[in-house]
């Protein structure tokens, strides 16, 4: 039943990557206003990480802006077929890019490039592989099937894929080699080699690795962020210009650097950052836990 299930959202994918955009972005909005409707544990999980991060919000405005990230989520779930087996010609053209920097500058210096888990930031990694070769970091999935299929054509054009769990140790090598490594860094992967800084007011258990990395790797930290535009017309990667003071010297001070800018790219489209993560999974001692 599990090799059929693979094949099922194998073929499933590869049909949706057919289609026609704006038609398979539709079927994914509605589809996550239906799902929203039902009662779910990644439906409380949303709308906990709302009424903390945004407690000047009514409860009415948080169930839409809820709402309206289901869209987002779902949506992004189905667009994985375009993405993930879609040709590069038609990435290309799904894709508008604004960049701070040269992106195809071979000279450039080691770079870290920063994501965030918006919904777009599959095709943006994808995107940026197209253009220059890159390594990007996963998260191993319990599905091992799944795994396989998101590493292989996450890596279709190029890019070379490190599981995160396993990969310091290239990281640097590649960063020492001039070569740029692409990563995100705002989940909660637990308590080791994290801090506690604010995420909206709100203490967030945050990775220490991009500053750790860019200290060894001698690495200039580059964020980018993948934005849905609106009316179906695709997407549009924005790559800032380096972090100045990045990294510091003080892990604790990088980690509420990278916080504090992710907060002003969510609040230009909060619908779209991925609220269904547990970000405040790991609590400060003495404070209770909120999923």
């Amino acid at each position: 039943m599990e090799h059929f299930g693979h094949l099922l959202v194998v073929a499933l994918l590869r049909a949706l990557s057919i289609l026609p955009y704006p038609l398979v972005a539709r079927l994914g909005s509605a589809l996550g206003a239906a799902l929203y409707a039902l009662p779910s544990r990644r439906k409380h999980i949303v709308l906990v990480n709302l009424y903390l991060c945004f407690p000047e919000k009514s409860e009415r405005e948080c169930d839409e802006l809820a709402r309206e990230h289901f869209r987002h989520v779902v949506r992004s779930y189905l667009e994985r077929g375009v993405q993930w087996f879609g040709s590069a010609r038609r990435i290309r053209k799904l894709v508008q890019i604004e960049s701070a920097i040269d992106l195809e500058d071979r000279n450039a210096p080691p770079t870290i490039f920063m994501g965030f888990h918006f919904v777009g930031i599959e095709i943006g990694c994808l995107h940026y592989s197209l253009k220059m070769p890159a390594a990007s970091l996963y998260t191993h999935m319990s599905n091992t099937r799944l795994c396989d299929l998101a590493r292989r054509q996450r890596g279709r054009f190029g890019a070379e894929m490190i599981e995160r769990s396993t990969g310091a140790r290239r990281i640097v090598r590649l960063l020492h080699e001039g070569k740029s490594v692409m990563l995100a860094a705002d989940m909660d992967h637990g308590i080791e080699n994290s801090v506690f800084v604010p995420f909206f007011g709100v203490p967030a258990c945050t990775l220490t690795s991009v500053s750790r990395l860019a200290t060894i790797g001698h690495a200039r930290v580059v964020p980018f962020v993948t934005e849905v535009l609106p009316d179906f017309k695709g997407y549009k990667l924005n790559v800032f210009a380096p972090l100045s003071d990045f990294p510091s010297g003080s892990d604790t001070n990088d980690a509420r650097s990278m916080n504090a800018f992710l907060e002003t790219q969510i609040l230009k489209f909060p619908a779209q950052y991925y609220w269904v993560h547990r970000r405040f999974k790991h609590r400060p001692e003495g404070m209770p836990a909120v999923y």
